[in-house]
């Protein structure tokens, strides 16, 4: 996706909420987020993402509504946006909100120790996880034991490379220095 196409898909996000919040009247249409914007690279069409609370009668009826006042809100666009092709809006429901507070939901019964709520899962794409129940060959202990800590490395003591041969005070028989005579030169800057 290119940095222009993020631009426009965000400016569309923004300007299809505010139209949905100030110039749609009507009632079929409850409390409505849009929640993101997926434009095409020819912008021919774009996928609008909208949350929407309320029961699923509700969602129903109010998804209907928003596809029926999408031709509405498009040429709106068309005086607010600067683009040569305002794109064919098509309305989706995103339940990603829904399914989060789900999960949390969840994990807080888990770890209040209580199993979780039996929830209606027509709708709910996620599986409600259960209590293990034990199985033969389980044991008390902890499965994955822990290792023991690696003992610290002693600092190496005797003879480095390079070193051998050298006489008393780590001084070979170079120039008293350690060192060949071509590094033991050193060239002054100009």
């Amino acid at each position: 996706m290119t940095q222009r196409i993020q631009k426009i898909d965000e400016l569309l996000r923004q300007e299809i909420g505010q139209a949905l919040e100030r110039e749609v009247t009507d009632p079929r249409i409850g409390f409505v987020t849009v929640t993101n914007v997926e434009t095409a690279p020819d912008l021919s069409r774009a996928r609008v993402w909208v949350s929407i609370i309320g029961s699923e009668a509700e969602r129903k009826q109010t998804l209907m509504a928003l596809r029926g006042a999408m031709p509405f809100i498009r040429r709106g666009l068309g005086s607010k946006i600067r683009l040569r092709r305002i794109p064919e809006l098509d309305v989706r429901l995103d339940d990603s909100i829904e399914r989060g507070t789900r999960v949390l939901q969840i994990i807080n019964e888990l770890e209040a120790g209580r199993t979780p709520e039996a929830i209606d899962a027509r709708g709910e794409s996620l599986p409600t996880p259960v209590p293990r129940l034990p199985h033969e060959g389980d044991t008390l202990e902890d499965p994955l034991p822990i290792p023991p800590a690696e003992p610290a490395r002693k600092p190496r003591t005797g003879v480095r490379r390079g070193e051998h041969g050298r006489g008393p005070g780590g001084h070979g028989g170079h120039g008293g220095q350690g060192r060949s005579e071509k590094t033991a030169v050193r060239r002054r800057p100009k």
